[in-house]
């Protein structure tokens, strides 16, 4: 099989990219990333790398390809309220335009990455994919209507799944520390502090090699039906989160007043009837992260920060 894979240079592409050369039945790996977080990937036979736009993509980087795996965006809130209009660009127009030339070469399956976002608040504690979205941000609502795009345009030859992934964690080459698990752990391991606004706040998550397991799952499992799929599995409060923290590493917790009312569910029946089955925990996302730290394979450096980057790249 034939891999085109946008962001393949990301927090989650990286390792998505280096557990897929592995398998007997990969023969080529094309990645598309701007690289604007830089190119962790090492040198492979099967893998090719093309530092360009996704919005640049044309017909021929499709040629013989099999599979998509479309990852590239602007990627969470704060992130894509930096410049909106690219935002748009990114994650709406360069999705359908890539889902289109997808469709016109003919590709067996094409796998966009959404997010578990799109629901907004909900007061429901399982938050299926039957449930209205109402997105509450820019980048929300980019995913919404990019989904809608495409879940409008679905032909006969290539199959679709969209995934709405939970907030992931745990360690990647191309590390990001600006996302709960993560953010936490860091602070706690560099400051022996750690600060939670607010706290009540639920978010949901997902292992980053569970995240690289959903879709490896999309891509060699036969007969999956078309549609959209929720993939995260421990709901946690961000207190909650901070005292699994606390249990493995000395440090305090502070809570401060937030004004950040987000508070995520998300149910994921709908994956596991498929057949898949989570292997790793917040817990083990917590240890792997104590255990990189400690031998120095967490170095920090504003690349490890979304807005922080993006406001040096002056976007």
């Amino acid at each position: 099989m034939n891999f085109l894979i946008t962001g393949g240079c990301g927090y989650i592409g990286t390792v998505l990219v280096n557990n897929l050369i592995n398998e007997k039945k990969c023969n080529k790996i094309t990645v598309v990333d701007n690289q604007w977080f830089g190119n962790y990937l090492k040198k492979n036979k099967k893998l090719t790398i093309k530092k360009k736009n996704i919005l640049d993509i044309g017909i021929k980087d499709l040629k013989k390809i099999d599979v998509v795996v479309h990852l590239a965006n602007i990627a969470n809130d704060p992130g894509a309220e930096l410049n909106p209009e690219l935002s748009i660009d990114t994650n709406i127009i360069a999705t359908f335009n890539l889902f289109n030339l997808s469709k016109k070469s003919k590709v067996k399956k094409f796998i966009f990455a959404s997010s578990g976002s799109v629901y907004g608040i909900k007061k429901e504690k399982k938050v299926t994919e039957s449930l209205s979205l109402v997105p509450i941000s820019t980048y929300n609502k980019t995913k919404m209507v990019a989904e809608n795009l495409i879940m409008s345009n679905l032909n006969k030859f290539t199959k679709v799944y969209i995934i709405r992934p939970a907030t992931v964690c745990g360690f990647s080459p191309r590390m990001r520390l600006d996302v709960s698990v993560n953010m936490l752990t860091f602070q706690a391991l560099k400051k022996k502090e750690i600060n939670v606004l607010g706290g009540k706040q639920i978010r949901p998550n997902i292992h980053i090699k569970d995240m690289v397991r959903v879709y490896t799952h999309f891509i060699n499992k036969k007969n999956i039906k078309n549609g959209i799929y929720n993939a995260g599995f421990e709901n946690l409060s961000i207190l909650n989160l901070a005292r699994k923290i606390k249990e493995k590493i000395d440090c305090s917790i502070k809570i401060k007043k937030s004004n950040d009312s987000r508070s995520y569910r998300l149910d994921s029946t709908k994956l596991l009837r498929t057949g898949f089955q989570p292997k790793y925990s917040v817990e083990i996302a917590i240890d792997e992260l104590v255990e990189k730290y400690n031998k120095k394979k967490i170095i920090e450096s504003d690349k490890n920060y979304t807005v922080r980057w993006m406001k040096k790249l002056k976007f």
